[in-house]
């Protein structure tokens, strides 16, 4: 017996770059049984490769029209965004996202909405455009046997540090090439200062662990203060420097979840992504590590993630949130440590108070670095290592255990000598 399609009838919110391939590939694929049937833009002067009834400026005009019974959000105002999200689900319209900063910030309303009006809200393209990691994690990945997922989730960064390691340009450079090629915006501090990411991962965490959390919550930066001196080092090491947003579930079940500037040698998956791609490495008790690559940014990538979404509603598919409704799901924990590298501007700025053991150090008149371990919870609560001039890295083995009692065992040795 075969299972009933609904037909899906569309009314879309933003006609830019994702929602115009959208409506392209919806063209191509009529087995889709999916139309566009009125678009909701800003700008109406603006010439578009649509006709010209299709388009309207009254929100509401979608919003309260019983025929439409999906709606597709891709703007990029994430306040106005929540405002048609809220709207559609109260009134019973599935819903398809791709707007991360909105559902980051609103996730907890998001899902009483849900809940209360028991209608699908899908996001897939949110978080890393092409690649399906959230109905993965969604739906493959057991919260006891998931061990940790990492990955490059930002496509302009990576698109950066790309040059900077392949064509030997300073981050500034690499910031106006990435501009001019449009991969980042004109102010591309919601890419370069890691929000972006860290929208993305809250996301994730709740489809890994079952952890909803505020983006403000987590510790991140981005690659605003790396220097050439850092790029100079990791080179000399064989490393490369990636964007790197992560969770990882320790021993005692919480998780330690961040994005931070990374190390990545040559063993890891992420050290090959590279230009706008994404990578994410997901690591299974059973199943070992499990790597997804593709394009995280631009116009078919993510509409091929909302194409998705829209082919799921017609079986009346949803999130189950089955991790975030367990009842031994773990919480988010700033109790570990980690190895980094700091570099700093001159000698004396090194706050060698704040690591709980130095393994190396190095020293010029212009630049010094630290390598050493650090308890997470001091750069949870101090802003030192994001001052300008200093640039905070995360070493390729970041994790380390029972620091505390091998710290123990060295001052009773020091002490015994």
């Amino acid at each position: 017996m075969s299972i009933q399609q609904k037909k899906l009838t569309i009314g879309l919110f933003g006609f830019g770059v994702v929602g115009t391939g959208l409506y392209k590939v919806l063209q191509q694929t009529p087995s889709l049984n999916a139309e566009i049937k009125k678009v909701c833009i800003k700008h109406p002067d603006k010439k578009r490769a649509a006709p010209e009834t299709l388009f309207t400026i009254d929100p509401e005009l979608l919003l309260s029209d019983e025929n439409i019974n999906v709606t597709v959000e891709l703007i990029d105002d994430a306040d106005a965004a929540y405002y048609i999200v809220s709207r559609a689900l109260a009134s019973g319209k599935a819903v398809v996202s791709a707007n991360k900063k909105m559902i980051a910030e609103h996730l907890p309303e998001l899902l009483a909405l849900q809940k209360q009006y028991n209608v699908p809200f899908l996001y897939e393209s949110a978080c890393c455009a092409s690649i399906p990691v959230i109905r993965n994690l969604e739906e493959y990945y057991d919260n006891d046997l998931l061990q940790g997922i990492n990955g490059i989730v930002n496509g302009s960064t990576n698109y950066i540090l790309t040059r900077v390691f392949q064509d030997k340009l300073s981050f500034e450079d690499a910031l106006l090439q990435a501009q001019l090629e449009g991969f980042a915006e004109s102010n591309p501090k919601l890419d370069v200062e890691g929000i972006d990411a860290v929208n993305k991962l809250s996301i994730l965490l709740t489809h890994a662990y079952g952890i909803v959390s505020h983006p403000q919550e987590i510790v991140h930066s981005g690659i605003q203060n790396l220097q050439v001196h850092d790029a100079v080092f990791a080179k000399e090491k064989g490393f490369e420097i990636k964007l790197v947003a992560q969770a990882k579930k320790l021993e005692d079940g919480d998780v330690a979840a961040f994005v931070l500037p990374q190390f990545v040698d040559a063993t890891n998956q992420l050290y090959n992504v590279r230009n706008e791609y994404n990578g994410v490495v997901i690591e299974s008790g059973l199943a070992d590590k499990q790597f997804f690559y593709g394009k995280g940014a631009g116009s078919f990538p993510t509409a091929s993630a909302v194409l998705s979404d829209l082919s799921a509603l017609r079986y009346d598919y949803k999130y189950e949130y089955k991790k975030l409704n367990n009842k031994t799901a773990g919480s988010i924990t700033n109790d570990f440590f980690l190895r980094v590298y700091v570099s700093f501007e001159g000698l004396f700025q090194v706050p060698h108070e704040r690591f709980e053991r130095i393994e190396e150090w190095s020293s010029s008149e212009k630049r010094c670095h630290v390598i050493g371990i650090i308890r997470f919870s001091k750069l949870r609560d101090s802003n030192w290592w994001k001052r300008k001039g200093t640039s905070l890295i995360v070493w390729p083995d970041a994790f380390v255990n029972n620091i505390e009692d091998r710290v123990q065992e060295e001052e009773s040795a020091l002490a015994f000598v």
